[in-house]
């Protein structure tokens, strides 16, 4: 039996649809069942045989948490703890998701950009990267077995995404400036999910931290520009509109909350640990826009 703690966002949506199309028995929560409190928690487990929870729940907004400091910190660092304490309880094995935002982007090689690993110092330079490194922790002091898979520039169907947010910039201008300087790898949350599933159907016990990111490395504007010319091949986008995509510095385009300018995540790990096969970022750009044709999802 397995619990899916938010499956209602953007990552626990496919997590669910994977484990519906896999006929795994599974219960799923959102916020209907409050983390932050441990009696809810408590209610919801009652009778439940649980070998597995997959915690794809979270504060996701970056820039708002630098003012909500404390809610960002009361669901991705107390609630994780709640979710720590309920499985040592219960001996229940934990998949949590983190974040690249853990680290401070400032790792860069001669040659350019140097993948963190999973042993690499971590120094988070946001409130949300701090509130998601303290939920970590949680997990570490409560839990001797675990694991943690940190990922990023997630993109889905369901929720706002950076993707989405292209899309509908395409449509409403004609001209989108796009930061160039910061540098990652994005992540199709389908295939993030697979790699949950694998760890869940090989009942895995190789516990510890581990990254996963699709393949291939990318900033922002490259990626805007990937997202442009696919979706109007596909039709996304109108033939006759012509939208100019210009490349700009971080410094151009302040936020509330600081990026890291380099968070690429080694994948060795994980790749090696459970035999998987990571698409190319740009690959699976492609099946998600398909799917965002297919099932007439609109933008």
């Amino acid at each position: 039996m397995i619990w899916l703690i938010g499956n209602k966002g953007m990552l626990g949506n496919d997590v669910e649809k994977l484990l519906k199309e896999r006929g795994l028995t599974y219960w799923a929560s959102d916020k209907e069942v409050d983390i932050s409190d441990y009696k809810a928690m408590e209610k919801f487990g009652k009778d439940k045989k649980i070998k597995w929870i997959i915690n794809c729940s979270g504060y996701t907004k970056v820039d708002k948490a630098e003012e909500e400091v404390d809610e960002a910190f009361r669901i991705n660092k107390d609630g994780v703890r709640n979710i720590a304490l309920f499985s040592a309880k219960r001996q229940i094995k934990l998949i949590h998701i983190s974040t690249d935002y853990v680290f401070d982007g400032s790792q860069e090689g001669g040659g350019g950009v140097v993948a963190y690993s999973e042993d690499d110092k971590t120094n988070p330079i946001n409130i949300y990267g701090k509130s998601k490194l303290a939920g970590e922790e949680e997990i570490k002091k409560i839990l001797e077995e675990y694991f943690i898979i940190r990922t990023a520039w997630l993109y889905g169907l369901q929720g706002n995404n950076f993707v989405y947010t292209m899309l509908r910039l395409f449509k409403e201008r004609d001209l989108v400036k796009v930061v160039e300087d910061q540098w990652g790898s994005p992540t199709y949350t389908v295939d993030l999910a697979r790699a949950i599933l694998k760890i869940i159907e090989d009942d895995s016990v190789s516990y510890g931290i581990y990254h996963f990111t699709n393949e291939g490395v990318t900033n922002w504007y490259e990626f805007a520009k990937a997202i442009y010319n696919r979706a109007k091949r596909l039709g996304l986008i109108d033939d006759n509109k012509k939208v100019e995509i210009q490349p700009i510095k971080t410094e151009d385009y302040p936020t509330a909350a600081r990026r890291p300018r380099y968070s690429v995540l080694s994948k060795e790990k994980i790749k090696k640990e459970f035999n998987i096969e990571i698409p190319y970022w740009r690959e699976s750009l492609e099946k998600y826009l398909k799917r965002i044709l297919d099932e007439g999802y609109r933008i």
